[in-house]
């Protein structure tokens, strides 16, 4: 029995002229990742849950009663599904339960204590932005890379971006190319959220769109004195800031304002005739963002989503495998839709089918030098190896390697490729 195999260089070549393309709506679904990735050795970034958690763990056990509290805690989730997720949400479920009694030897001000000093840690990790302005280190953020892109390539519609991320990363890359863009307030001194603004954008036809699904920072809201009218409004960030934090509440919180007018924005893009979405950085693990997807995906026969998701899996700082593997979640929500493909470092799933990456003809010299922007091919098989059938002296090309688009700072490497390939007068060479 044959082992299915896509060609790496076939579909991204597909991919490459979709986003050439004139004709297709492209928007992009960004999250955590893309705040990881580095452009250089220099670049600041924001760490992945593991290290954030770390992090947040050591500044709470600084207070005495906080640090008994989070051992019990820690022992409760159990040590290997212990993240900053995880840890925050057991602290609020037990908030709305212990009434006047005591849980993990903390009282309900003391419980609300903890709560909002994990959420403090968090906004202060993510304030990366005021050590990147600080250093005057903009040349080193990725985000600014992408901007030129955007900048550069001359789209007859608007690029969309939704992330699920806080930072401002996105606004930092923007700004610094010029690049004009709406996302969702009015106003100077002290602008305003406007959901009706989002329902129709034809005004902005061409314009950037940035859609922050969790929140951001600088984001307030304001309760009028009879709490019948809330209006979110944005400013510098502070300890106020409306986030939708990594918890199980953000289930509950994703359908409050503003929150539910940006989903809805990502539900009706998908809805449009010949909308792409590229999705980097993202795990499929807010069940709220997949249902959106899922849901336009049935509705609209042209949409399709293209994830790039970054599987590989570390130990000890080693890679201990791949996370796309056929019998995972990711795997068998795809094989039930074909207008939805993921390609992972090692394999894929495209039109419902599961395979390895394997290029069907070994590059020559010229051809090298594109698949390297999307490729690391495997050496050769040594002859010595026992599963190398080839005789002894001989060396076999097997096709096969590992796709860097998933690595955001390698995608927009990729992105930056095409760039020339774009005419002044917004046409396009291929």
């Amino acid at each position: 029995m044959n082992e299915l195999t896509h060609d790496p260089s076939e579909y991204v070549r597909g991919l490459q002229q979709l986003l050439i393309s004139d004709k297709k709506k492209i928007a992009f679904l960004f999250g955590a990742g893309t705040s990881l990735a580095k452009k250089n050795r220099n670049s600041l970034f924001i760490p992945a849950i593991g290290k954030m958690t770390e992090m947040i763990e050591f500044e709470l056990n600084k207070t005495e009663i906080f640090r008994s509290a989070i051992k019990e805690i820690k022992q409760e989730i159990g040590e290997d599904k212990f993240n900053i997720e995880t840890f925050l949400s057991n602290i609020e479920e037990k908030k709305h339960i212990i009434g006047n009694g005591i849980l993990n030897g903390l009282k309900v001000e003391e419980l609300d204590s903890l709560i909002v000093e994990t959420k403090n840690q968090i906004r202060k990790i993510v304030c990366v932005h005021e050590e990147i302005l600080a250093k005057k280190s903009l040349d080193d953020l990725i985000h600014v890379d992408f901007a030129e892109w955007i900048g550069r390539a001359d789209r007859k519609y608007g690029v969309e971006v939704f992330t699920t991320n806080y930072d401002y990363f996105l606004e930092l890359g923007m700004e610094e190319k010029s690049i004009p863009y709406f996302d969702g307030f009015s106003g100077s001194y002290k602008p305003f959220f406007y959901p009706e603004s989002i329902d129709d954008l034809s005004y902005l036809s061409k314009q950037t769109k940035l859609w922050k699904l969790h929140g951001s920072l600088g984001w307030h809201l304001d309760i009028s004195i009879d709490k019948n009218i809330e209006r979110v409004w944005r400013k510098d960030s502070d300890c106020e800031d409306i986030l939708i934090y990594p918890s199980t509440l953000k289930y509950a919180d994703s359908k409050k304002q503003p929150y539910i007018a940006l989903m809805d924005r990502l539900t009706n893009f998908l809805k449009q005739p010949d909308s792409i979405l590229i999705i980097c950085g993202y795990s499929f693990g807010d069940l709220h963002v997949n249902e959106r997807i899922l849901t336009a995906l049935r509705s609209n026969t042209s949409a399709h989503v293209y994830v790039l998701y970054f599987d590989i899996l570390w130990k000890d700082g080693k890679k201990d495998g791949y996370a796309l593997s056929e019998d995972s979640s990711l795997v068998k929500l795809c094989k039930g839709n074909g207008k939805l493909s993921v390609f992972g470092c090692r394999s894929a799933v495209i039109g419902c089918q599961y395979g390895k990456w394997r290029l069907k003809r070994e590059p020559d010299k010229e051809d090298t030098i594109n698949v390297n922007l999307y490729f690391d091919e495997d050496g050769p098989l040594d002859p010595d190896e026992p599963k190398n059938e080839v005789k002894k002296g001989e060396e076999k090309w097997t096709g096969e390697g590992e796709l860097i688009l998933p690595d955001f700072a390698k995608f927009v490497a990729f992105l930056q490729s095409m760039i020339l390939q774009y005419k002044p007068n917004g046409g396009q060479n291929v």
